[in-house]
């Protein structure tokens, strides 16, 4: 599958803030406020769409499946729409996987940024278009406000991520907070591939899925958050029944959040012993404790994109812009 780059941020143009997954609740404006601010204050536009206005829900969602999709086919359709940022991540995307509209996605590729929940639009939209998706913070993330982490890592990520959107940052090492963890010696290269474990899950289950081919010599990338190590164990040897560790060339994972592990007497287990016993004998290296997902503030991880691992040196380098 042939990469489809999006189009790259341009001063004065407009990111729009929309609502496919988690409302956005009366007490997070703040949040909202502080990262329009923040985009503005980079030389952008910003548009709030309709459902982040109205700050309304549906059970945990801002709205029913279709008016989801209708506001984020709108704005895929939508010439003067530059980039989309979700507010919220949460349980939504996958109840509207079958309502986008992938004809405006190939029409004018333009980034989506998020990663939780919208792992889910991301794989579906790469599947589907070969679109170049934006594993990135959400809303709360970008404000500054979300994480608790120093102002200069928000600082070093945001112009990363920026920079990468306009085009102005290509091959890069990305910068690790604290040291990363080797799991298996080796290097490799290829396109990365993953995000939120569950979620691809759900989608690799829908006709949605990424081909077999789509794991040929790819780096693959994944974190989960308050999950069980037994489920993850699960879920892990599906892939590996699927042939997805014959495939791949190289594995980096997040690092763990939340999760509910093994008591005494049969645990702890960790979740660097869990991918061991799973992948067993493979040859492709392993890097652990990579900062994306629910640990932020996220690095960039740009599904499609050509990225190099160095496990042995604890490296993670992005090879080639993921914006054209």
């Amino acid at each position: 599958m042939e990469p489809l780059r999006p189009k790259r941020l341009q001063p004065g143009d407009t990111v729009a803030i929309c609502a496919p997954s988690g409302p956005v609740l009366p007490e997070r404006r703040h949040e909202l406020d502080a990262a329009v601010a923040l985009i503005e204050g980079l030389g952008f536009k910003t548009r709030l769409s309709p459902l982040v206005e109205a700050g309304g829900h549906h059970l945990w969602n801002a709205a029913r499946p279709e008016v989801q999709a209708a506001e984020l086919n709108a704005l895929l359709a939508d010439p003067q729409v530059r980039a989309i940022i979700p507010f919220e991540g949460g349980n939504g995307v996958t109840g509207f996987l079958d309502r986008i509209d992938y004809d405006a996605i190939r029409r004018d590729p333009k980034p989506l940024l998020g990663f939780s929940d919208i792992t889910g639009l991301h794989l579906a939209m790469h599947s589907q278009t070969g679109l170049v998706g934006f594993h990135a913070d959400l809303v709360p993330g970008l404000s500054g406000e979300f994480w608790g982490a120093s102002a200069e890592r928000h600082n070093e990520v945001r112009d990363l991520l920026f920079g990468l959107l306009t085009g102005a940052v290509a091959e890069v090492a990305l910068p690790a907070e604290q040291p990363w963890e080797t799991w298996r010696e080796g290097r490799a290269s290829g396109r990365l591939v993953g995000g939120l474990l569950g979620r691809l899950m759900d989608v690799q289950a829908s006709p949605y899925a990424l081909p077999p081919e789509a794991w040929d010599g790819a780096v693959f990338f994944w974190e989960d958050v308050a999950r069980s190590t037994g489920h993850v164990w699960n879920q892990l040897h599906v892939l590996r029944m699927q042939g997805v560790f014959d495939r791949i060339a190289g594995m980096v994972v997040g690092i763990p959040c939340a999760f509910e592990g093994i008591e005494p007497p049969l645990g702890p287990v960790s979740v660097r012993e869990v991918v061991l016993d799973v992948v067993g004998e493979g040859d492709f290296p392993i890097l652990g404790g990579v900062d994306f997902g629910h640990t932020g503030p996220n690095l960039p991880m740009p599904i499609g994109a050509l990225a190099s691992v160095d496990a042995g040196a604890r490296e993670l380098r992005l090879l080639e812009s993921p914006v054209a």
